[in-house]
């Protein structure tokens, strides 16, 4: 589904990433794991196309998108949804607004768009609520509006960057399950960037650890843990690959 080859990218003159090679299978939750600065959401920001690779390619569902400094497929044609750590909602649009904005980029028809935006507030618990603001909304909600915003388009990657990481304890493991939840009704490939172990336990099928900007190791969860690297890479992993 995503496949990474030699991805490298500098940042400010600072290598961010170095040589990153990374399969992710289609349907499963990798869940990505690493010190602050180590590049895992520049690891997503390369897969979304809101940043280029300066070396290496990256190919989504079998098409090249990006490949040694040049945009192949602009992000809208990813087929790409994702969540941000700040959720990055529209202040000035209701609910309702956020959702649609991307389904009428995409040129869809009113009654269509109307018809899925209901469809997906009512996914996320929130039925009846489109006409109130960001401003409006508790933390739960404004990250519920968030992924919907993010799968409102039905897209077959969702990539989340720590996106429950401002919320307490209780409302953190109730998005954990919502996130499982949708995950299983709507069968997309997720790419998780956490720090937070509850999370990873929870979420991942597989997890990478990155360090320094390289992949460190890769694995299922019961072989990687998320304190601390193991000295050999796993086998279990389809296709990550230590520099």
């Amino acid at each position: 589904m995503i496949e990474l080859s030699g991805v490298s990218k500098a940042l400010d003159h600072r290598q961010v990433l170095q040589d990153v090679t990374l399969r992710v299978v289609a349907g499963e939750r990798l869940v990505v794991v690493g010190a602050s600065g180590s590049g895992k959401t520049t690891l997503l920001r390369l897969v979304a196309g809101l940043l280029m690779p300066d070396g290496g390619s990256i190919s989504i569902a079998g098409r090249v998108v990006s490949r040694d400094g040049r945009t192949l497929v602009p992000p809208e044609r990813r087929d790409v949804g994702m969540v941000f750590q700040d959720l990055a909602l529209w202040p000035h649009l209701t609910m309702r607004g956020n959702l649609d904005f991307g389904l009428r980029a995409r040129g869809m028809a009113r009654e269509a768009r109307e018809a899925r935006i209901r469809e997906m507030l009512t996914r996320v618990g929130l039925e009846g609520r489109g006409s109130a603001r960001p401003a409006q909304l508790s933390g739960g909600e404004r990250q519920r509006v968030a992924l919907a915003r993010a799968l409102v388009l039905n897209p077959k990657v969702l990539l989340m960057d720590e996106p429950l990481s401002s919320l307490d304890d209780e409302l953190r493991a109730r998005m954990r399950d919502e996130i499982l939840r949708l995950h299983e009704a709507m069968g997309f490939t997720l790419l998780y960037v956490t720090h937070n172990r509850e999370e990873v336990s929870d979420i991942a099928t597989r997890i990478v650890r990155i360090r320094a900007g390289r992949v460190e190791e890769a694995g299922r969860r019961s072989t990687v843990s998320p304190a601390g690297p193991r000295a050999a890479k796993l086998p279990e992993d389809p296709g990550a690959a230590a520099p």
